[in-house]
């Protein structure tokens, strides 16, 4: 079993930049593949991005707001961090971001947030117009 905290979070003009990190507990951290959601209120959780367990692969999400471009997920598994660099911050990336793991699929699966065991308890982004 592993428990997420993020962090990082907090209030940024549009234009600017945030990085989060969500520290992982455990010894086994290199076993899990991680990933990045969001959530607008009232609205349905959303993928973001993911990482294998190597961090050889990464996925974005690829959608009319896609983040592709201006974020970065890495990892770093020496430390159990994962990250998410976010550039060029919208308005419309205003939501609460929370880190998951899985033990399951180094794959595209990792956009599917039913692949995901684990999950942080969400950090507040909110990014000013």
């Amino acid at each position: 079993q592993v428990q997420l905290v993020e962090s990082g979070g907090g209030l940024v003009q549009a234009g600017g930049s945030l990085r989060l990190s969500c520290a992982a507990s455990g010894r086994t951290f290199s076993t899990y593949a991680m990933g990045w959601f969001r959530q607008v209120s009232g609205k349905e959780r959303e993928f973001v991005a993911a990482i294998t367990r190597s961090g050889g692969t990464t996925y974005y999400a690829d959608s009319a707001d896609s983040v592709k471009g201006r974020f970065t997920i890495s990892r770093d598994n020496a430390k159990n961090t994962v990250y998410l660099q976010m550039n060029s911050l919208k308005p419309e990336d205003t939501a609460v971001y929370y880190c998951a793991a899985t033990v399951y699929g180094d794959s595209a699966s990792l956009q599917q947030q039913s692949q995901y065991q684990y999950w942080g308890q969400g950090t507040q982004v909110t990014v000013s117009s």
